[in-house]
């Protein structure tokens, strides 16, 4: 068995193989493990300060998995894990105390909006616990996995919901804020997606983004201690405990083939690697490139195609002197504004044209003046990662930005904006700029560079594709397998891919499974 790609989809697959006795190796090109999901050492200024450059949260493995690849992975609950604050002098902190959130609620918003709120939070409950079982098995369509899987009085909403836009989805439960409307769909809606308020698949995104069951979550994204390469380190020393060997720094240069038939993968430094099963964790389109259009039928061409969309996420990784102070918070309570997801939003009255007019900035190829950001410091949760200076590692997740400028490029824009998106974070923060030590922003052209991710987008295939309508896990050539996140369930770090790939392999060379 061959891998091709040692991110966490293709190291979760090698295990799980490696568990039922088989012969198991990965060849990854970049020198790293774990494809994007890493923990890094990024900043020339601050060299010792670790953090995790690429993805940044653990929320949507689940546990059923992590019991069967019998690894333990040191996650840390966020509480609070939402914060939203204004430049009013209100704030709203989510957590684990409830009397305290709905206080915080009906004082910011409204009593309807607690109460649409507790309405959101009961039906995606019910429908997170009706399709967890849909995530490690072969995919039916959206409409067959309402019929088998979800309770007869949601059927019809959680097609709607799949199929449709998050902004149809939230107007069914009577929000009055659109604030609060934009926090739920920028931070489970639009994240990694080509699409806004509107565009139908950012409800498919919306749900995928709520399947958080990790033990002690209570629903919420969690931090992996030592940053997300703790996780594909994790998965990867288990498997090599297993007798699977990894191979960084050489990737596959083409597939080996014999009368037609394929025969294995030859790496870029010349090696040969027979193998009876390739699985490639590479995303759709490299994979496509490796195995040559003209092998391919015209079909699942035109399907890997239409999968087609620009990365439109920003990662700007940060290095900090100091921690913000928020104008809108008390200072006894600044400190609980460190560990949560910062939600960073234009007012009120501004804010659903904004999410309008910044995705229609981005097709057109403009830069927006107030992108959606999510702002994250972890260091302060999981002290590990600081560097002896007392650094603290800091992120911004930015939607929407496009992957060309139009009139311009990367190149000449990205010192500037990333000094624009920091002089956002001053208006809710003052001086916050003046604590940046150094920056290592990842742009999609970057995100494709970096990582290796075609079109920079980083979860491989628009979440808005879900179910049987993404990538299958069995190709059209005998013995090659997808293991990508551009399979189901969706892109992120869940491993499900993986695990879904290599039970199929298990399924085709007639061996039981686990």
């Amino acid at each position: 068995m061959l891998v091709i790609g040692a991110g966490h989809n293709g190291l979760a697959c090698a295990l799980l193989l490696a568990q039922q006795g088989l012969t198991v190796r990965v060849v990854e090109d970049k020198n790293a493990l774990g494809g994007a999901v890493r923990t890094e050492k990024p900043f020339p200024k601050a060299p010792e300060l670790a953090t995790s450059t690429g993805a940044y949260l653990l929320g949507l493995m689940p546990p059923e998995l992590v019991h069967k690849m019998g690894v333990e992975l040191p996650l840390v609950r966020r509480d609070p894990h939402y914060f939203l604050p204004s430049l009013d002098g209100r704030y709203l902190m989510f957590g684990s105390d409830r009397a305290a959130m709905e206080s915080q609620f009906v004082s910011f918003f409204s009593r309807a909006d607690w109460e649409a709120n507790l309405r959101l939070e009961e039906e995606l409950a019910q429908l997170r616990e009706d399709i967890a079982p849909t995530w490690l098995s072969e995919p039916l369509s959206i409409e067959g996995t309402a019929e088998k899987y979800v309770r007869p009085k949601l059927r019809e909403n959680f097609v709607n919901l799949c199929r449709g836009s998050v902004g149809d989805y939230l107007d069914r439960f009577g929000f009055e804020s659109d604030l609060v409307r934009a926090m739920f769909a920028v931070t489970d809606g639009f994240s990694g997606l080509y699409g806004t308020w509107d565009t139908p698949g950012t409800g498919m995104n919306f749900l995928v983004h709520n399947m958080c069951r990790l033990p002690g979550s209570d629903g919420t994204w969690m931090i992996v201690r030592g940053g997300m390469g703790t996780v594909t380190r994790t998965i990867a020393e288990a498997a090599q405990k297993l007798g699977v060997t990894i191979e960084l720094g050489d990737g596959v240069k083409e597939l080996s083939w014999e009368a037609g038939k394929l025969q294995g993968v030859v790496t870029k430094s010349g090696k040969e690697h027979r193998a009876k099963v390739v699985i490639s964790n590479a995303d759709p389109f490299r994979m496509q490139a490796l195995i040559g259009k003209e092998r391919l039928p015209a079909e699942y061409n035109a399907r890997i195609e239409s999968y087609i969309r620009p990365g439109s996420t920003m990662k700007v990784n940060l290095a900090l002197s100091d921690l913000p102070k928020f104008t809108c918070l008390p200072p006894e309570h600044q400190r609980e504004a460190f560990g949560p997801t910062i939600h960073l939003l234009p007012a009120e009255k501004d804010v659903m044209r904004s999410l309008k007019e910044g995705f229609a900035d981005v097709q057109a190829g403009r830069l927006s003046e107030f992108p959606t950001i999510e702002w994250y410091i972890h260091t302060t949760v999981d002290p590990s990662l600081k560097d002896a200076a007392g650094n603290h590692n800091s992120a911004l997740f930015v939607q929407w930005v496009p992957r060309d400028i139009a009139g311009s490029s990367w190149e000449a824009e990205e010192s500037r904006y990333v000094k624009h998106l920091l002089s956002i974070c001053d208006r809710f923060a003052p001086g916050f700029s003046d604590c940046v030590v150094d920056a290592f922003p990842l742009h999609p052209r970057k995100i494709e560079e970096h990582f290796g991710i075609s079109y920079g987008h980083i979860h491989h295939v628009d979440n808005s594709f879900g179910f049987s309508d993404r990538l299958a896990y069995a190709t059209p050539i005998d013995g090659l397998y997808s293991c990508s996140a551009g399979t189901h369930p969706a892109g992120s770090v869940i491993g499900a891919a993986g695990h879904n790939a290599a039970m199929r392999v298990l399924a085709d060379l007639g061996k039981p499974q686990a």
